[in-house]
C-alpha cells in the first residue's frame, strides 16, 4: 500500500494534534485538538473519552468505531513515570466504554513524533499494518504476518520504533484478546485487540525523534526532585520488599496475610500453596532482574534469567489460587501463552475457573496449558470459553457462578476483605476493575490514610474521590503506583512546568469529575444502570476463609445497597445509577 504523507491543519498555540487514519479509504490527517478540550480532559484517558463520546453507541465492530492511542502532556520529559498511554474504544466483552493505561515506549514515540495520540477508524479490505516515523506514515500489506505471536512480531519490527501489536487469539475471535505493546506490556481487559482485529490491523509502528518543548524547566526540575523524594521514602515502592524489588508480586504475601486471596473460584480466600508462589519464589527460581516503561525509574516488570516473561501480582493470584494450581511453572507458562497470544490473563484464569467449578473438575497443569490453547485458537471447548466466563456460565444456565461485573471478570482481591473494592468493583465504568478507584492502597496497603476494610462507612465519598484522582492519574498517563509516595500536588506543579497551564490539584480533580462523569453517560447511553453496579451474589450469602484471628463475613447486601446509592448522591447520578442533565450541564458536558 502507497506511503500517505500526513495533511496537518492550522496549529493552535499549544501545537496539540492527534493524528486520524481511516482504514477505509487510506486518508491520513493531523489535526489540532482544541484548546477547551485540552483544557478540560487533560490528555490521555480524558481526552480519549471525549472523541469516544459520540460513537459509543455503535456496534463495536461498526467500521467507524475508534480505536484511540491518546498520551498524557507530561510524556516524553523528564516528569517521573509519565512514560505510559492509553487505549480506548468500546469493549467488545462487555458494551462499557473500555480503556487501558499501558507502558512501553508507544508514549515516548507518539509524542515525539509530534502527536497527542492516534484515532484509527475503518476496516482494511486486507490484514494491514500502519508504520509512522515523525510526521510521515503510510498504510503497508501485513498479510505476511497473519497468525503470528506478539513477540516474534515486535523482534521483527522494533528497528521501527514501538510496536503495537495483536497475537492469534484476537484473529481468531478471543473476546477477552489484548493489544500489546512492545511484546510485552498489556492493554488488557475489556478485549481491545478485538477492536483492532474488527479492522484487519496487525500492527502500528511508531518512531518519533523531535523533541518534547518544556515551558519552564527549572519548576519541572523542581516538581521531579519532589516525587523522587517521596516515592523514595515510601516503604511500598522501595523498600526492601517493596514493588521495586519484586515487582507487583511483592502484593501476594500481603493479600495472602490479610485472607482476601481468590481461591476455587471465590468460594475461598485462602490458598494453602501461597507461601510456595509469592514474588520471592520467582525470584529465586527465575534468577529475575528488573524492567518497566520507558521513563520510569520504578521498575515494576521481572524478566526471566531466560527471558521468561515473570508474571504480575494479579496473574501471579488467578494462575495459581484461583484455579487451584499449586505449580509455579504452570503459572510461568500460563502467562507466557496469554502475552504470546495476546489475551487478558485475568479474564483467562477467572473463564478456567468458572468452567472448573461448573463442569466439577480438578484442573491438571496439563489440562491448564491445553484449556488456553484451545481458547486462543478458538476451538473445542475453548469456543465458548473464549467469550468469557459470563457468556460460558450463562450458556450452562449457571450465570451466577460467572464472578464478573458488567461481563468484566474480578481482578485477584475477594471483595469480602476490604468492603471499599466491592463498591469500586460494582461502580467501575469498565465492569470489575481494581484500578478505577484503588481502595487497596487505603484498605490494605494504608496510603494516604488507613481505613477499616470490613466497614463501608464512608466509602461512597472515598470510592467517588480515588475515580476522580485516578481518571487524573490515567489522563496525564502517569503510573499509580507513584501515589503510594507523592500526590497529585507535585504532578499538578509538573503539568504547569510542562505547559504552561496554571493548575493546582484542586483543579485536576475537577476536570477528573468531568473525565469520570462523561464515561458514566456514555455507559447509560448504552442501556446500563443500577441493576448493572453490583456485585455476584455469592458474596452476599458466603462468608470467606476466616481464621489467624481474622474473620471474613460475607458482604451485608443492605448496607451495600445503601452505600451504593449514597454514592450516586455524591456522585450526581439518579436514585437508578443514571445521569442528571444538571450534573452534565455543571460538568460542561452533554446527555
Amino acid at each position: 500500500m502507497a506511503c500517505i504523507k500526513c495533511i496537518s491543519s492550522s496549529k493552535d498555540v499549544f501545537h496539540m494534534k492527534i493524528l486520524k487514519i481511516d482504514l477505509s479509504t487510506n486518508l491520513i490527517r493531523a489535526e489540532d485538538i482544541d484548546k477547551t478540550v485540552y483544557q478540560g480532559f487533560i490528555g490521555g484517558k480524558g481526552i480519549a473519552g471525549h472523541y469516544l463520546k459520540s460513537h459509543i453507541t455503535k456496534n463495536w465492530e461498526d467500521p467507524t468505531m475508534p480505536l484511540i492511542f491518546m498520551c498524557g502532556p507530561l510524556v516524553g520529559t523528564s516528569a517521573p513515570t509519565s512514560g505510559r498511554s492509553c487505549v480506548m474504544s468500546k469493549s467488545p466483552l462487555t458494551g462499557t466504554i473500555c480503556d487501558s493505561s499501558v507502558g512501553g515506549s508507544l508514549g515516548f514515540n507518539i509524542r515525539k513524533a509530534g502527536y497527542e495520540g492516534l484515532i484509527i477508524t475503518g476496516k482494511s479490505n486486507k490484514l494491514c499494518g500502519i508504520e509512522i516515523y515523525n510526521d510521515s506514515a503510510k498504510i503497508v500489506s501485513a498479510g505476511k504476518y497473519k497468525g503470528w505471536e506478539t513477540g516474534r512480531l515486535y523482534n521483527t519490527l522494533k528497528e521501527k520504533g514501538s510496536v503495537v501489536s495483536i497475537g492469534p487469539a484476537a484473529e481468531n475471535g478471543v473476546l477477552f484478546s489484548n493489544i500489546m505493546i512492545d511484546g510485552f506490556f498489556c492493554a488488557g481487559r475489556g478485549g481491545l485487540g478485538m477492536i483492532q482485529a474488527a479492522k484487519n490491523l496487525k500492527y502500528v509502528t511508531v518512531k518519533g525523534t523531535g523533541k518534547i518543548a518544556v515551558h519552564d524547566k527549572a519548576l519541572l526540575k523542581k516538581a521531579r526532585e519532589d516525587i523522587f523524594r517521596l516515592i523514595a521514602a515510601s516503604p511500598i515502592i522501595m523498600g526492601e520488599h517493596g514493588i521495586t524489588h519484586f515487582g507487583t508480586g511483592a502484593l501476594y504475601d500481603l493479600i495472602d496475610n490479610r485472607r482476601m486471596m481468590p481461591t476455587d473460584n471465590f468460594k475461598k480466600t485462602v490458598f494453602k500453596g501461597a507461601s510456595h508462589l509469592n514474588a520471592f519464589s520467582y525470584k529465586k527460581k527465575y534468577n529475575t532482574k528488573k524492567t518497566g516503561c520507558k521513563g520510569c525509574h520504578i521498575q515494576c516488570k521481572r524478566v526471566g534469567k531466560n527471558h521468561e516473561h515473570i508474571p504480575e501480582f494479579e496473574t501471579m493470584s488467578h494462575f495459581s489460587a484461583l484455579i487451584n494450581n499449586d505449580k509455579i511453572d504452570i503459572v510461568t507458562e500460563a502467562n507466557q501463552i496469554c502475552n504470546e497470544q495476546g489475551i487478558d490473563t485475568i479474564s483467562a484464569a477467572a473463564t478456567i475457573a468458572c468452567y472448573a467449578e461448573i463442569t466439577q473438575q480438578e484442573l491438571s497443569g496439563n489440562k491448564i496449558i491445553s484449556l488456553l490453547g484451545d481458547i486462543c485458537k478458538n476451538r473445542g471447548e475453548g469456543a465458548v470459553l473464549s467469550k468469557g466466563s459470563y457468556y460460558f456460565a450463562k450458556e450452562h444456565g449457571r450465570p451466577e457462578l460467572s464472578f464478573s461485573v458488567k461481563g468484566l471478570e474480578l481482578p485477584a482481591y475477594d471483595p469480602r476483605g476490604a468492603y471499599g473494592m466491592a463498591l469500586a468493583y460494582a461502580v467501575s465504568t469498565r465492569g470489575a476493575c481494581h484500578l478505577r478507584a484503588y481502595p487497596i492502597s487505603h484498605e490494605i496497603i494504608r496510603k494516604p490514610v488507613a481505613t477499616d476494610r470490613f466497614s463501608f462507612e464512608g466509602k461512597a465519598r472515598i470510592i467517588k474521590i480515588s475515580e476522580d484522582m485516578n481518571a487524573v492519574i490515567d489522563s496525564l498517563t502517569a503510573c499509580k503506583f507513584a501515589f503510594f509516595g507523592c500526590s497529585l500536588e507535585e504532578f499538578a506543579m509538573a503539568y504547569t512546568a510542562v505547559t504552561g497551564l496554571e493548575t493546582s490539584a484542586h483543579e485536576l480533580i475537577s476536570s477528573g469529575e468531568r473525565i469520570y462523569y462523561n464515561e458514566r453517560i456514555m455507559n447509560w447511553q448504552n442501556g446500563f444502570t443500577r441493576i448493572d453496579d453490583s456485585i455476584p451474589e455469592r458474596f452476599f450469602n458466603e462468608q470467606g476463609s476466616s481464621g489467624n484471628n481474622i474473620e471474613i463475613p460475607l458482604i451485608n447486601k443492605t448496607i451495600f445497597e445503601k452505600t451504593l446509592s449514597d454514592y450516586y448522591k455524591i456522585r450526581g447520578l439518579n436514585a437508578n445509577g443514571e445521569p442528571t442533565e444538571q450534573k452534565a450541564n455543571e460538568l460542561g458536558l452533554t446527555l
